[in-house]
């Protein structure tokens, strides 16, 4: 038995030679894994075989433990015993405990577990803690665990909410831990602050090795700070709950840092990741986000508005009909989708018969009455639209101020109406300017149905904040990343050239064509006067159509027999 003792220590010698690293694997047929502080292990779990975690020589001015465990999508059960507790055991795809040390106490053990048919992809690590440290979760109140250190997401199409419970001061080994409640002074928890971190994984990228890889720089404080970018900073008198807009198809890591301020420390939460779509679903998962439906209207759309950025300007009725088809179809997609429960593929083909008929209105409104003001209206108000979207596109849509809603409308109409009132008196440039900005952008708008851009949210995030009525509280903040700054340098190439050509061919042209019903009536009274034209002496069409219908007429009579019926009359 001695023998065999020692052989044992020496293997447990050995495998923490191994975890020194920065990342180790774990060996699932061991039935218990070697954790080292701070050190990342990556392992596989099965559903037959539970692994227990083991972390061994901890430091004396160690306070507490966190042990998180993460995977991309499957259920990972992280428990304190082996019999599973709802206040001892949590699970979900990005876990953690909090284990407090008791005195003189310099081993931890924890349980892991899934209950998924397939093997499991892991990444965990166990972080030490000091008594000066806060504890995130510990003042938990809401959630199952009595200290919880995870942050809890939800998501939908329009916002992603994260959600996590206060932290509490930290405390010696042994001691008993400060109230949560008790009074509000600088001495009690309510003196912490809660630093909201966002990072972003690589567009387009949904492989599990690459989340575990960037879940790495998510984990501890000072990788946080250095790579993620904190977005907002709670104190303990503010909701500990922020949203931010969906992101379908991104993956995005959240963590929050609660810093004491007055003793100069910190410590991280859990993060926690979502790509905002389902890897599981049928219809619509991570893998297929892209509608045909959408391919195609997008798609036909663009090829409208690439003909509009070279050659709007010359085809007037065209680009109205354009102009026509976006002011009618967005309006019409908002209000239907907010009144009626159609699905989205319905939506989609009512918006483009709705987006036709406004088109068609418009062309026929030039046509009829010619009126160039009102029809530059709506083509300066479509530019500004997409100019108020990129604004707010930037950072400045993430003020504090513009999370009201009657604030953030009116300045977005100011504007959008600035925009038509500023070229008012040069209405060619204008006009020019549009067809070569809002035609390339259909561009964009195409390319985001095939692969993922976040040039599309510059419209998309004011369509959502039109159709829910909570998106004014989320963070509207997109990477920025390689696609983006191709796609990025093809809008403006696509724009700069449209504009250029039209403004090199229009300059010696009559700056708008003639208005098309006069023109036609002095057409019609000159046919009718001038007795020279050969169009004169065409006869009138009501004439031109009875004659039409009577030799149609005639092919349906039998003919008559030819010879004499009547007798002769002498």
């Amino acid at each position: 038995m001695g023998l065999l003792r020692l052989l044992v220590l020496a293997v447990l010698a050995s495998e923490r030679s191994t975890a020194g690293g920065a990342e180790t694997v774990g060996n699932s047929s061991q039935g218990f894994l070697e954790f080292s502080v701070g050190k990342f292990r990556y392992f596989e779990l099965n559903r037959l075989f539970p692994e227990e975690a083991i972390l061994r020589h901890i430091s004396s001015n160690v306070t507490f433990l966190i042990f998180q465990i993460h995977s991309q999508y499957r259920n990972t059960t992280l428990s304190f015993s082996q019999t599973l507790l709802p206040n001892t055991s949590g699970t979900g795809n990005d876990k953690g405990l909090v284990f407090i040390l008791r005195p003189e106490q310099s081993m931890c053990t924890w349980y892991l577990e899934t209950t998924d048919a397939e093997p499991v992809q892991n990444v965990a690590i166990p972080l030490s803690y000091s008594e000066r440290d806060p504890i995130p979760g510990g003042c938990n109140l809401e959630f199952d665990l009595d200290i919880d250190p995870n942050i809890y997401l939800e998501y939908n199409f329009f916002e992603t909410t994260i959600e996590f419970a206060p932290a509490n001061l930290g405390y010696a080994r042994g001691a008993h831990p400060p109230p949560c409640d008790v009074g509000t002074g600088r001495d009690f928890r309510w003196r912490l602050q809660y630093d909201v971190y966002q990072y972003f994984l690589p567009e387009n990228d949904l492989t599990e090795d690459m989340l575990l890889q960037h879940m790495q720089r998510m984990v501890q404080v000072p990788e946080v700070k250095a790579n993620a970018v904190k977005l907002v900073t709670l104190t303990a008198d503010d909701k500990t709950r922020v949203s931010f807009s969906s992101l379908r198809g991104q993956g995005v890591i959240y963590n929050v840092i609660v810093r004491d301020p007055f003793l100069n420390t910190s410590a991280a939460y859990v993060p926690a990741h979502t790509y905002a779509c389902s890897f599981e679903a049928v219809e619509g998962n991570c893998a297929s986000l892209g509608r045909v439906s959408t391919k195609v209207f997008f798609t036909l759309f663009a090829m409208l508005g690439l003909f509009i950025c070279f050659f709007g300007h010359r085809f007037w009725k065209t680009e109205l009909f354009f102009i026509g088809f976006i002011f009618m179809g967005f309006f019409f997609y908002i209000l239907v989708t907010r009144l009626t429960p159609v699905k989205y593929d319905v939506r989609l083909i009512l918006t483009a018969v709705a987006g036709t008929i406004g088109g068609i209105f418009l062309v026929a409104t030039w046509w009829r009455f010619g009126v160039l003001l009102l029809c530059m209206l709506y083509v300066g108000l479509v530019l500004g639209f997409l100019t108020a979207s990129v604004t707010f596109f930037t950072p400045m849509g993430n003020i504090k101020v513009f999370r009201d809603d009657g604030v953030f409308w009116v300045t977005f109409s100011c504007i959008a109406v600035l925009i038509p009132v500023v070229f008012m008196g040069c209405l060619r440039i204008l006009n020019i300017l549009s067809c070569g900005i809002i035609g390339s952008y259909a561009v964009v708008l195409a390319i985001d149905s095939y692969m993922s851009t976040s040039l599309s949210y510059i419209t998309l995030n004011v369509l959502r904040r039109a159709l829910h009525t909570d998106f004014h509280r989320a963070f509207t903040n997109v990477p920025f990343q390689n696609n983006d700054f191709i796609i990025l340098a093809v809008w403006g190439m696509l724009a700069v050239s449209g504009i250029t050509l039209q403004i090199r061919r229009e300059r010696r042209r009559p700056f708008f064509p003639p208005h098309p019903y006069k023109m036609w009536k002095q057409e019609r009274e000159r046919r009718v006067t001038n007795i020279l034209d050969p169009s004169y002496h065409i006869p009138p069409l009501r004439e031109r159509l009875y004659g039409r219908l009577t030799q149609i007429k005639e092919l349906f009579q039998e003919e008559q027999p030819a010879g004499e019926r009547t007798p002769l009359l002498l």
